[in-house]
């Protein structure tokens, strides 16, 4: 697997996701304000990425701070995280990072400030550490659900190149490989970035799991002639009440899986559980550029000046979710009284 993201000597380097298939390339961030871009141009995607994302690039903005006075420092530490949490609004993976990397600035004071600097790079490591070791044991919660022979769809990415490592949706499907249950893997090709086609598939191949993209349109037509008997994806942001952010196009796939009788579960780290926000109506929702929808890479497929709308997610009400695969367990409804359970003491099922 490729790595998402990494420490580069004392900067910090990430896949440009916008080149793949066709090459891979690394964008080489200098300061806290690079990460920031390369989370709002889409360099980096994905809810535990972003996350890692910010945790890294607030050690990279710490190192740039030019003062030996802890409050000065812990006052433009603040603003910089600040800056953090408006690259994207919806994934609550990279506030919860931003709000652990100040929270721990604030528990080493006293220290010099060259050694919080030093704690923080620990910090933005460990939370990639972490993040894989979460990824591979959702993927091993998550693989008991899938029968063996069985033919998995998945919308948008969730694997390793979403994560630190590893993967969520991906994870699941992956360690379902590695236990020998002989799946294949139907990819939605996930307009307007191709998420699907460009990355899931590239991903599954690289792995040697059989993987069939189709275009978004098709998924309800195959669950129809029951070619598709499960569907598992990510999340972006889950509500108290289990309702789930993620890619646009999710809420149609929960509903033709409803309607076909077919499970649909979500893979994702607690982190990206938000108890402050009671259901997913109050969950923000990204509006991207209009252009992203009337261009493929920077042909333009429509008519000059044509209208678009490009919400960037969707939400899906928990009564469609069969599940919540996370590093906990798998959480079941009632999805309010499991979430809180699984906020609290780890449990092997929910």
């Amino acid at each position: 697997m490729i790595p998402t993201i990494e420490w580069h000597g004392s900067l910090v380097r990430m896949v440009d996701q916008r080149k793949l298939p066709s090459r891979i390339e690394w964008v080489t961030c200098k300061t806290h304000k690079d990460v920031v871009r390369a989370i709002e141009k889409m360099v980096i995607r994905g809810a535990p990425a972003i996350g890692v994302a910010a945790a890294m690039g607030l050690a990279l903005g710490a190192g740039t701070i030019r003062t030996r006075d802890y409050g000065r420092f812990l006052d433009r530490f603040k603003e910089m995280g600040r800056e953090m949490v408006r690259a994207r609004p919806t994934a609550v993976n990279l506030r919860w990072a931003v709000e652990r990397m100040v929270r721990l600035a604030e528990q080493v004071r006293g220290q010099p400030v060259e050694d919080v600097k030093a704690a923080l790079r620990a910090e933005s490591q460990e939370i990639l550490d972490e993040d894989i070791r979460i990824n591979r044991r959702i993927g091993q919660n998550g693989q008991t659900l899938v029968p063996a022979g069985s033919t998995i769809l998945t919308h948008c990415n969730a694997g390793s190149l979403a994560t630190g490592g590893y993967g969520t949706a991906l994870g699941v499907i992956r360690a379902a490989h590695e236990n020998g249950k002989d799946i294949q893997v139907i990819a939605d090709e996930t307009r307007p970035w191709l998420q699907g086609l460009r990355i899931t598939a590239f991903e599954l191949m690289e792995e040697g799991i059989p993987v069939f993209v189709i275009a978004d349109s098709a998924a309800g037509s195959l669950m129809r002639m029951k070619r598709i008997h499960l569907v598992i994806t990510g999340a972006d942001r889950i509500a108290a009440n289990g309702d789930v952010a993620n890619k646009i196009g999710t809420y149609s796939v929960a509903v033709l899986a409803r309607e076909n009788g077919i499970p649909f579960y979500v893979a994702a780290p607690l982190s990206t559980i938000d108890p402050s926000i009671e259901s997913g109506e109050s969950i923000p929702i990204e509006e991207r550029d209009p252009a992203e929808v009337c261009k493929v890479g920077r042909t333009s497929m429509g008519p000059a000046g044509v209208c678009a709308l490009n919400p960037a997610f969707d939400m899906t009400p928990a009564k469609y979710v069969s599940g919540i695969i996370t590093e906990a367990g798998i959480i079941r409804a009632p999805y309010r009284e499991g979430i809180e359970h699984a906020l609290g003491p780890a449990s092997a099922e929910i």
